[in-house]
């Protein structure tokens, strides 16, 4: 006999392209990780300490729908590359980062911009506009074995066939290796965290039966559907 008092929550996990499931632990999400997208929401580009805040593991989507949420008016997209662990530690080495990593995935940090805006006004934090269902289309994971580790490639989100956000890999102020061993330092990293590596420029909203396409060189596309 199970001696769990209610039933068991469902393990959130991600699709794998090469078949399997990628359970998941834990989210952690870089803020302003390109120098363009600092300055379109009013910071200075200049390479401060990296900063981070948390979705929850069942935010992850694979649908290839994001149901638009209640309570906002404003819903930003944010394309993103996904970075999953398959070990981790304390005070892990730049050196020794990139072992830790399984592979990667298209990504987008959807945003109640609106609801983000009245937080940070308040100094309060942000999970409100950010950690909400289904607020990370994901797409599957590609193995490290497969396509390697991205360090740079083209990163892009149409909506509605239009190009709105353009960028390199090679852009983010804080790379893959510097992003794990900093988390590193302040929390104990485990096999099953994702870490969403920050977004371009060119952030902007959605609506109802929007379609948004994303694509990172290296890890094809991926079609997303506003509903």
């Amino acid at each position: 006999m199970s001696d769990f008092v209610i039933p068991v929550p469902p393990t959130a996990c991600v699709p794998v392209a090469s078949g399997g499931m990628f359970p998941v632990r834990r989210v952690y999400c870089i803020g302003r990780n390109y120098a363009a997208h600092a300055v379109e929401m009013g910071h200075d580009p200049d390479r401060e300490a990296p900063f981070f805040f948390q979705k929850n593991p069942n935010d992850l989507n694979s649908s290839g729908s994001f149901p638009y949420p209640a309570q906002s008016s404003d819903v930003h997209h944010e394309v993103e590359v996904a970075v999953l662990l398959k070990s981790g530690g304390t005070n892990i080495s730049l050196e020794n980062a990139l072992d830790h990593v399984y592979g990667y995935a298209l990504c987008l940090d959807m945003t109640r911009r609106d609801l983000q805006g009245i937080a940070k006004k308040a100094g309060r934090p942000w999970e409100i506009g950010k950690a909400f269902h289904a607020s990370a289309p994901v797409g599957p994971v590609h193995r490290v074995a497969e396509v390697g580790h991205l360090d740079q490639g083209r990163i892009t989100l149409h909506l509605n066939g239009a190009l709105k956000q353009e960028g390199d890999l090679n852009q983010m102020i804080w790379k893959v290796p510097e992003m794990i061993s900093y988390l590193s330092e302040y929390y104990t990293l485990a096999p099953g965290d994702v870490i969403l590596s920050g977004t371009p420029a060119g952030v902007g909203p959605v609506q109802k039966g929007d379609a948004m396409t994303i694509e990172v060189e290296g890890l094809g596309a991926m079609a997303v559907t506003v509903t």
